[in-house]
């Protein structure tokens, strides 16, 4: 198993192939070194290294970055959807250019990660990162129609979690254990691990957008102002009466929020302390997951981006 530090190597070498063969079209290879100037926490690709690291491989690089290129491509899609403006820190695409850039730049980017992944050239990597993808577009599809929607269950939360971002997760380590391992108790493993542990990165993430004293590298409150009912307004909603219930309804697309006023009532009515306790079910079932795992060093780095996960600050 790589050491951490290795890894860490491993990732500038993913940075450097994703820059590789760039097109030669002036407006191409700005917007795309725009998009990749940021360097971002590649938690996907470290996956996939990860996963992949109990063998020698050639084409562990290069499936590290079909990873972090299919994440990027949903990222530049969603800030064209949700209009927004920042993105890590910095401004979106779609605010320096137009939407159309961002949805055509976005294709572009899926394109070079299907042409990475013919070039690996393994059929089960393929239909399973392929289905991942449509299942990405699916729960983007799925939140877009939940917009407003005061009335969505936990489960169908739970699946937005799932297809945005737990799925992925999940594509990023089994696809790594299918490249080295022909273990299907690690496949299967690794694979549980990853997918909970990408659960527990969205729940956090959803409690960041209620942490205005954290900088995490987009506005405090993006979602409750784009209408999105995430796990801490969902179970506030769930614990008020009537007049707060009222009172929540009109801080959903609300762009001119007080917000202390919305942080004050969503913490009163336990919407942040259910949602912590949310994601410490995720983070057990996780570690459940990682501790199944018989080699030691691959146990150990995913219980250590679990743990990381669950107390991130950005």
């Amino acid at each position: 198993m790589k050491k951490n530090t290795e890894i860490t190597k491993e990732i500038k070498s993913v940075e450097k192939l994703i820059k590789k063969d760039l097109s030669k079209e002036k407006i191409i290879s700005g917007l795309y070194k725009y998009i990749f100037k940021s360097s971002g926490k590649k938690i996907r690709a470290k996956l996939s290294l990860i996963s992949s690291s109990t063998k020698n491989h050639k084409d562990r690089l290069k499936l590290a970055s079909v990873i972090e290129l299919l994440h990027t491509a949903t990222l530049v899609h969603d800030d064209v959807v949700d209009n927004s403006l920042i993105r890590r820190g910095a401004k979106s695409v779609n605010n320096i250019w137009t939407n159309s850039h961002g949805v055509l730049i976005g294709d572009y980017i899926y394109s070079k990660a299907f042409m990475l992944m013919v070039d690996i050239g393994n059929k089960k990597i393929l239909k399973e990162l392929a289905n991942a993808t449509n299942d990405i577009s699916q729960g983007e599809l799925i939140q877009l129609e939940s917009v407003q929607n005061i009335n969505i269950s936990i489960n169908k939360l739970k699946k937005i979690s799932f297809y945005k971002t737990g799925r992925l997760f999940e594509a990023a380590a089994k696809t790594g254990a299918i490249l080295t391992s022909n273990s299907q108790a690690y496949i299967k493993n690794i694979s549980e691990c990853a997918k909970n542990l990408g659960m527990v990165f969205q729940i956090r993430d959803d409690l960041l957008d209620y942490s205005p004293e954290i900088e995490i590298g987009k506005p405090a409150f993006q979602d409750i102002k784009e209408g999105k009912v995430t796990y801490p307004f969902f179970y506030a909603f769930k614990n008020a009466n009537q007049m707060e219930q009222r009172k929540l309804r009109t801080y959903l697309g609300n762009k001119k929020l007080n917000t202390s006023e919305v942080n004050y009532l969503i913490t009163k009515l336990d919407g942040i302390k259910k949602t912590e306790q949310l994601a410490r079910k995720y983070h057990i079932k996780a570690i459940e997951s990682a501790k199944r795992i018989n080699n030691l060093s691959v146990r150990q780095e995913m219980i250590e981006l679990t743990n990381i996960a669950l107390t991130r600050k950005k």
